[in-house]
């Protein structure tokens, strides 16, 4: 009789081929970075001070600090106010209004700001961008907030409410700490969408460095100055990383037991309810009313002309490939990282795995910068084709399929793979039967939220696609660089269409995990 290997040593296989796969996903992803130091080197650092500190980057740093300091702080007061209303108050439609403070997301930042620009004409500088971007991203900090207001004991607000703390008092002391991780990690989120953003900021003619690398790459071609302005750009990013780090801390957030089973009571807003009502119908009106009315506007004002089916179809078309295989390509690559973080945790796979976190959160205009330079250099080749374009959405979202895989690869059994393995499955069969199979919704939504990301892009896009390549971003960013509206809103209303059933399941997910 033929001796059955056992489990433990025939797992060495599969778990080494899957380190080497993770390894060279994560050198791949040191290309950004990799990028910006080596062009630094080869500047020189005379050229490197006479374009970094000049009066120029003075102001685009002025302009970043404010527009961060500005907008953050508005998201954080609005999505708190919003969540506590939506969720600890007994406010009339609460579920209704929950779901209207997460829809903006399914508008793209530049639909935002397309439509504001076109109500308001003057609309323009650090108020525009100020505005226009707290109605655009405050819902990625009501999200996480929601869902943690959700998972609080309550017993602990009774507890604070005995020793005779009014309830404005029990807020500060008890629940505001506790909303720490979710207010950091939104803020951050939040944050880096404002380092990132081109379209918004081009619309409102607000200078911030992705406006002015995109600008400089334009006129100069990949010159040095665009070079050294993405420098500072990752290091714009690197600190808020590091800032995020330091105000979190090191406190422990983690209850030992389950905590009470039963939801919080409600606060009654009694006479304060209509006045309380207007807070989520005006956020709703700013947001939803302003974008949604805008694109109505323009449709009805353009007709039928403007539904041009000889070059909408080619772009959704486009949009539909570049997203489909852009989404396929990332979750492939994120597969290992996944496994790897749940199977095989330890040092070097959590700096492997945050240094891959880093370079999804670096702005598009660095990837595709870098990736325009390795491509010129030292692959020809593939330069401007649709290779670079996918390599640069998996740089960009790969955080977002690893983080989707790895929760649902986290549900699956190691015993599985195991006992499979010891029934006589090769290794590769094995996991292929298990743990990957089990973690299918998890890739699956992880490829969903890849692919709204790849229909939203537009820096990268612009810079890397093929020749003759339009996607509905960059139809709508022609048109509308135009000043023409009307042309430029049915490719705004078929991007907002497809993000609305995203939306809508990141919401439902969201109100899953906090166990509503």
């Amino acid at each position: 009789m033929r001796s059955t290997p056992s489990p433990r040593g025939i797992w060495t296989v599969p778990g080494t081929a899957i380190t080497v796969a993770a390894a060279l996903v994560s050198l791949f992803s040191l290309v950004p970075l990799g990028f910006v130091a080596v062009v630094t080197v080869q500047t020189g650092w005379p050229t490197v001070a006479a374009l970094v500190f000049r009066p120029r980057v003075g102001e685009l740093l002025l302009n970043t600090v404010l527009l961060v300091a500005c907008t953050v702080p508005l998201c954080i007061g609005l999505a708190v106010a919003l969540a506590w209303l939506t969720e600890r108050s007994d406010l009339p439609g609460s579920r209704l209004w929950a779901w209207l403070a997460v829809a903006p997301l399914s508008v793209p930042a530049f639909v935002h700001s397309y439509a504001w620009t076109t109500l308001v004409p003057g609309l323009h500088g650090l108020p525009a961008g100020v505005l226009i971007s707290v109605a655009a991203y405050f819902a990625f900090l009501y999200l996480p907030i929601a869902a943690a207001m959700r998972r609080l004991d309550p017993a602990l607000e009774d507890a604070a409410a005995s020793l005779g703390l009014p309830p404005w008092r029990v807020f500060g002391r008890v629940v505001l700490p506790q909303l720490r991780l979710a207010i950091c990690g939104g803020s951050l989120l939040v944050g880096l969408h404002l380092l990132a953003e081109y379209g918004l900021y081009g619309m409102v003619r607000f200078d911030t460095f992705t406006t002015a690398i995109v600008d400089q790459f334009q006129s100069s071609y990949n010159g040095p100055a665009a070079n050294m302005l993405a420098g500072v750009l990752v290091a714009c990013c690197l600190g808020l990383l590091a800032l995020e780090t330091w105000v979190r801390g090191g406190a422990r957030y983690a209850r030992v037991g389950s905590g009470a089973a039963r939801a919080p009571a409600r606060f009654r807003l009694g006479r304060a309810t209509t006045a309380c009502l207007l807070l989520p119908a005006l956020v709703a009106a700013v947001t939803l009313g302003v974008p949604l009315v805008t694109l109505a506007r323009w449709l009805v004002r353009g007709g039928a002309g403007v539904w041009r089916a000889s070059e909408i179809g080619p772009a959704l078309g486009q949009t539909l490939l570049l997203a489909t295989a852009g989404g396929v390509l990332t979750t492939l690559a994120s597969i290992p990282m996944a496994w790897l973080s749940v199977r095989a945790p330890g040092r070097l796979q959590r700096a492997v795995e945050a240094e891959n976190y880093v370079v999804g959160s670096l702005p598009g205009v660095v990837v595709a910068l870098a990736l325009v330079t390795v491509t010129v250099r030292v692959a020809m080749p593939i330069y401007q084709t649709i290779v670079t374009i996918l390599l640069a959405y998996a740089l960009l979202f790969l955080p977002r399929a690893m983080l989707s895989l790895r929760a649902s690869i986290a549900q699956a059994p190691v015993e599985l793979e195991q006992a499979a393995a010891a029934l006589g499955r090769p290794p590769g069969r094995a996991l292929w039967a298990t743990t990957i199979r089990l973690g299918a919704p998890g890739a699956a939504a992880g490829l969903a939220l890849v692919s709204l990301g790849i229909t939203n892009e537009l820096t990268a896009t612009m810079m890397l696609a093929p020749n003759g390549t339009q996607t509905l971003a960059t139809m709508f960013w022609s048109y509308s660089a135009e000043i023409d509206y009307a042309a430029a809103a049915p490719y705004a209303a078929i991007m907002v269409l497809f993000a609305l059933p995203l939306t809508w399941l990141l919401h439902a997910q969201s109100k899953r995990v906090a166990g509503r």
